[in-house]
Formats: C-alpha cells, sequence, structure tokens
C-alpha cells in the first residue's frame, strides 16, 4: 500500500442545508444542492507507515496538534475500520483556499482526504461511498465528490444520506465570481453557528420548508438553464440561512460591512441592467453569480470598489481525481 494524492474541488451551496439532525453521523436537517467551483481545491497526499506511533497531519506546510487534527483522524480511523489497514497515517494536504472563511475549505479537505486515504489503504470505494465517508469529515465535502451541480441528499441514516450529481456536466455559461474580503478564520465556526441557529431561533421550523420549496424549484429552473429564476432562488435561500443567524440566541452574523456593500453593488448591477445575484455561506465573503457574457461587467465593478486581487473567476468544477 502507497501513498495516494488526491485533488477535491470546494462548493458553494446554492439551496444551503444550515443544521444537522446528527452531529455524530453528520447528518443534515434538510437536504442541499451545490455548485463546484473550479478555482479552490485541495491536494492530500495519505501515507499509511509503520514508523509512526500516531497520525501526523500538516496542513499547507504546518504541522497539526492533536486537537486540530481530531477530524482528521477520525476519518483516518474510519478508513482503518473498513479495510485491513492498522498502521498510522502521515497526511499532507494543501489548501488551494483561504481555510475557514466562508469559501468551504472543509469541503475539498475532506472530499481529498476521504479519496486519497481509502485508496492508500487499499480501498476501491465508490463515489457514492466516498461521498458518505466525506461526510463524517465535513458534511459539505459530502457534494465535492463530484462535479457540476450536485445534491445531498439528507436520508435518514449513515447509508443513505450521500451526494448524487444532479448536472455534472455543465454546458450552461455561468461564473461564480468570489470575492475574498476577508481571508481570516471566521470567529464563528460554521458548526457553531448552525447548532445556536437549530436550537434557538425560533424560525429555524419555517427553514425546512423554505429548503423544499427551494430544491423543488431550482433542479428545474437548472435544467432549463433559466438563469433569473435560479438566480433569485440561490440569493433568497442565502438570506433566508442568514436569518437565521440574525435570530438565534445570542444573535450573530457572518457578514461585515464590505459584505453589504459587496451585496449593495450586486443589486446595483442588477438595476442597471446587469444579470447577477449574491450568496454567502458562513462568512463575509460574497459570491456572485452571473453568465459569462455579464462577467466583465461584473468584475470591473467589483474590482473598482474591492481591489482586483479580492476578486477571483470561478467556473463549474470537476469531482475529485487522484493524480
Amino acid at each position: 500500500m502507497t501513498a495516494v494524492t488526491a485533488r477535491a474541488h470546494t462548493n458553494i451551496a446554492l439551496v444551503k442545508y444550515w443544521g444537522k439532525a446528527d452531529t455524530k453521523l453528520m447528518l443534515p436537517q434538510t437536504s442541499s444542492l451545490s455548485l463546484t467551483l473550479d478555482q479552490f481545491y485541495t491536494d492530500t497526499t495519505v501515507n499509511f507507515v509503520s514508523d509512526l506511533t500516531a497520525d501526523e497531519v500538516v496542513l499547507n506546510g504546518q504541522r497539526l496538534t492533536p486537537t486540530a487534527s481530531q477530524k482528521v483522524r477520525h476519518v483516518l480511523d474510519l478508513v482503518r475500520q473498513q479495510s485491513d489497514e492498522t498502521r498510522f497515517a502521515r497526511v499532507s494536504s494543501t489548501n488551494h483556499v483561504p481555510t475557514a472563511a466562508g469559501l468551504a475549505s472543509s469541503a475539498s479537505a475532506f472530499a481529498a482526504l476521504a479519496g486519497a486515504a481509502s485508496r492508500s489503504a487499499g480501498l476501491n470505494l465508490s463515489r457514492t461511498d466516498l461521498s458518505r465517508l466525506a461526510r463524517r469529515g465535513s458534511g459539505s465535502a459530502t457534494r465535492s465528490i463530484f462535479g457540476g451541480f450536485v445534491e445531498w441528499q439528507a436520508g435518514i441514516d449513515d447509508a443513505t444520506s450521500l451526494a448524487v450529481p444532479f448536472q455534472e456536466q455543465v454546458d450552461w455559461p455561468i461564473a461564480m465570481v468570489a470575492l475574498v474580503l476577508d481571508p481570516r478564520h471566521k470567529k464563528v465556526s460554521s458548526t457553531q453557528g448552525m447548532q445556536s441557529s437549530v436550537t434557538t431561533s425560533p424560525y429555524y421550523p419555517a427553514w425546512k420548508t423554505v429548503v423544499a420549496d427551494d430544491l423543488a424549484a431550482i433542479k428545474p429552473a437548472i435544467l432549463a438553464q433559466d438563469f433569473t429564476t435560479t438566480g433569485e432562488i440561490l440569493e433568497a435561500n442565502a438570506m433566508r440561512m442568514h436569518a437565521l443567524t440574525l435570530s438565534a440566541n445570542p444573535p450573530f452574523s457572518y457578514f461585515n460591512g464590505e459584505s453589504l456593500a459587496a451585496m449593495q453593488t450586486v443589486r446595483d448591477l442588477r438595476a442597471s441592467g446587469v444579470s447577477c445575484y449574491y450568496t454567502l455561506d458562513a462568512g463575509p465573503n460574497v459570491k456572485v453569480f452571473c453568465q459569462e457574457a455579464d462577467l466583465p461587467a461584473v468584475t470591473t465593478r467589483l474590482a473598482a470598489q474591492f481591489g482586483a486581487d479580492q476578486v477571483i473567476v470561478a467556473h463549474p468544477g470537476p469531482g475529485i481525481a487522484f493524480l
């Protein structure tokens, strides 16, 4: 059994789940739908070796403490349980995406880890089973096993909570512009924020209905390449998710002043005839959904306001690959 390297890309949820039904198995309260992006990815190499007395995890050149690498070691334990492998692993991972800044670095990281670790241990898992394994490290990682538009079906247990490709080959000229407003770690993690929203927001029960309705509406819109309907749904869904953080007790927000300014800029662009919509995950960074024809107008305006180095253009990306 040898070292294996896997690459997985991040994804941006267009219809978000925001809340776990089971924190141990990482089962979500609702299903969700995402778009895998080409510009943000993680490369991870895993090698099970005999000379270690514990798993060794290096991220971006820095060795992680046992506490910081706890989720990684959990996934490695699951791989050992499923295989004949009993040795500890040497893990080296490079994130080509700001970590913990609302750009889904954990999604690409744990998808790549699931792929590299399982293959290094001699397993040849299907992409469906890889998505289940990746989910145990980070919920959104289940979607990063696949490319293009992906649905994470909530399921009811470990066997049924998994991602399925909705439209892997995207022949629709769309783009997602990432506006990196703050690459630092966020103060409230996604896990903390979700739990607080689920347990304290009086509007959480309505959120489940919102997600079900949005999923039912966005799927035919994507298949029909109906840009306006898709954009309206993903923007409204994001704002309703963030309404849960504002209505939690105590209330909190992932927005900063620049987030609000960027959202207004997108609305201003739309009013001027440029078709574009925004979404945000658990962080201040804004992602702008647009069509290729409107990309110059969107990037020019955002670069002028926030700086060209803050603007990254992404397109639909691929599923997991082994390097």
